[in-house]
């Protein structure tokens, strides 16, 4: 019987025999017979000489091996009322279509190609037509601000920009040619052509000579088969969720990424062939490249689509419903969604309402997930709830719980184990190696695995400085933790959320985690100060006083004193990304009456004069 100890020693053993054999998994037009070229060190390349497409891979090959009826892509928009299914022969068709329009118009291999897009069928279409002719597509999340959608137009110089006419939120359709067309008039760079996808809710006015309509762009195209490419090929280039300065554009290349992707199916998430994955998010962020896009359709899984909230699209039972109707076997989403379903049905009432029951795994992922809200999804659920660890930058999880080999024990508070590839010290700030237990800067020996980003997009020295240069031979993940005797591993906080109080180092992280386990409390978050920022629940009986002092109370007991931890100021909501990330740094800026910049990426602005005006109630944000 496989373990999980023996399959991560084999890959530490011999990393190139361990990848080269997951490499025969996927087609290749010439199979790679060298797993890494590290000639160019720190720039490590996968599989060199190895040829294929990554298209084909997620769509043209289950249509040959005959399985073109299933259901490739299931479209549920609760928030339009839409629903529609694509079977793998459909998808092909479409991409081959949508290859044909982008060759039109002057798109061949090596072209970038920007997709800013809401979450509906056609995104993952252009995508994958992308990927099909070898073009290099970049996903801007859909409605993102006019100047910085401008950014990542002058730094990939797209001559074709896809786009739609808007995006739905619960309470507002959001236009988004408006914002294209500021942001091409802001940018240096001036596309050749936008095509648009023109939604029932809103018909965009389309500019003479540069704008096309989705149907009359594609109108007696030729459909195009897949090309070579090689497997260093770049895929796509992702930016990351900066507020301000130069966007970083993740490069993710094509061999390298189906390869990881196609292991990461089985063997983390238990998923087989035909079976129903489900990744809540959006394809703007790495999660939804990865795990909406990519893995589930190379691994011939059928990927669901979800055009919708948690909480509000129409009820706290939407995902409930959507497990029901479609049958998820896994499904993959952000604490933050979980915590905003706890809050609005702290019993599961909701739940009651639906057959859940193939449903077998929850996998978190994109914050920290604390212990309260897994041990609610765990009892509600009556599944196992796993937390699990990654970047944009490595595409997939660096420590995860792999359910298709063995089932590991779970550690309320880790992510668990590092995945083959992945080697993990905790260095100090000198570098050193900590023990057991001891704080410190999460690190990755080099060379990464596939998958993971070999550069910057057109800023190779801007990759060395932010990632290989802090500690020589590491990739440095930015994030700071500890290690247990077991070796796994917890992630506590930002590096930069590592807080120095009377000589002691704190984690934010565990701060929250304390905060976390009051009854009353239902989110939180604290700065440098430390201050704690909580959300109650909506039923909380409690005067918030009362709540404020057993939660300080709670920390002093769980943490210590000399955690200082004396205020806490109650709010109805948090700041977060659209990614649902909490906006700590802002926060503290906030706090500390020091200039901040509104951040692109934030979900709803309002929320941080509400914070504002709370910090200001008791002599902070002046």
């Amino acid at each position: 019987m496989t373990d999980y100890a023996s399959v991560y020693a084999k890959a530490l053993a011999d990393s190139g025999a361990f990848w080269l054999d997951a490499a025969a998994a996927i087609d290749w037009v010439t199979p790679p017979t060298t797993a890494i070229d590290i000639r160019n060190a720190p720039f490590h390349r996968w599989f060199p000489d190895g040829e294929m497409n990554t298209c084909h891979n997620a769509v043209d090959r289950h249509v040959a091996a005959g399985r073109g009826e299933q259901i490739a892509i299931i479209y549920d928009s609760p928030i339009t009322g839409a629903a529609c299914n694509l079977t793998f022969t459909e998808l092909q068709r479409a991409t081959a279509r949508f290859a044909g329009m982008l060759s039109r118009y002057g798109v061949g291999k090596g072209d970038p190609v920007i997709i800013y897009m809401p979450m509906i069928p056609e995104a993952v279409i252009a995508m994958l037509g992308c990927a099909r002719i070898g073009a290099i597509h970049s996903v801007v999340f859909g409605g993102f601000a006019a100047a910085e959608l401008a950014k990542r137009i002058d730094d990939c110089q797209p001559r074709v920009i896809i786009s739609a006419s808007c995006g739905h939120e619960p309470t507002r359709i959001v236009e988004y040619k408006p914002l294209l067309d500021e942001a091409i008039s802001l940018a240096q760079h001036k596309p050749g052509t936008c095509v648009i996808h023109q939604r029932e809710a809103v018909t965009a006015t389309l500019i003479d000579g540069r704008d096309v309509e989705w149907q009359a762009a594609h109108d007696g195209v030729e459909e195009l088969a897949p090309v070579t490419v090689k497997a260093t090929d770049p895929l796509y280039i992702l930016y990351t969720s900066g507020t301000t300065g130069q966007p970083k554009g993740v490069v993710r290349d094509n061999g390298g990424h189906a390869v990881a992707l196609n292991w990461s199916m089985p063997n983390i998430y238990d998923m087989q062939p035909g079976e129903v994955y489900w990744a809540a998010s959006d394809i703007g962020w790495v999660v939804g490249h990865s795990y909406i896009t990519y893995a589930p359709l190379i691994a011939g899984c059928s990927s669901v689509l979800f055009e919708g909230k948690p909480i509000g699209t129409p009820d706290a039972g939407v995902f409930w419903r959507v497990i029901q109707d479609h049958r998820v076997k896994v499904l993959f989403t952000a604490p933050t969604a979980f915590r905003a379903i706890k809050r609005a049905d702290p019993g599961g009432d909701y739940l009651q309402h639906y057959d859940t029951s193939s449903l077998e795994y929850l996998f978190l992922a994109g914050e920290r997930a604390d212990p309260d809200t897994i041990i609610w999804a765990q009892e509600k659920l009556g599944i196992p709830v796993i937390d699990h660890w990654w970047q944009t930058e490595t595409g997939w999880s660096i420590c995860a719980n792999p359910m298709g080999i063995e089932a590991l024990p779970v550690k309320l508070g880790s992510p668990s184990v590092p995945m083959p590839g992945f080697e993990i010290d905790i260095l100090d700030d000198a570098g050193r190696p900590l023990s057991a237990d001891e704080l410190g800067a999460i690190a990755l020996k080099l060379p990464l695995p596939p998958s993971c980003l070999p550069t910057i997009w057109g800023a190779d020295e801007a990759f060395v400085e932010k990632y290989l240069t802090t500690f020589p031979g590491y990739y440095e993940t930015g994030d700071a933790g500890y290690r247990d005797a077991d070796g796994y591993l917890y992630i506590m906080a930002r590096t930069d959320d590592v807080i120095n109080v009377a000589g002691h180092r704190l984690s934010t992280g565990q701060l929250e985690e304390v905060l976390a386990d009051h009854p009353d409390v239902a989110e939180d978050l604290k700065g440098q100060l430390p201050l704690g920022l909580i959300c109650l629940y909506p039923n909380c009986a409690k005067p918030a006083e009362q709540v404020c002092a057993e939660a300080i109370d709670l920390v002093k007991s769980r943490v210590g004193r000399v955690s200082a931890f004396n205020q806490i100021v109650v709010t109805d909501r948090l700041p977060k990304t659209r990614s649902g990330k909490v906006l700590r740094a802002t926060m503290a800026k906030i706090a500390d009456n020091v200039d901040w910049t509104m951040p692109a990426t934030i979900d709803d602005p309002v929320i941080l004069d509400e914070i504002t005006r709370a910090l200001q109630s008791i002599g902070y944000a002046k």
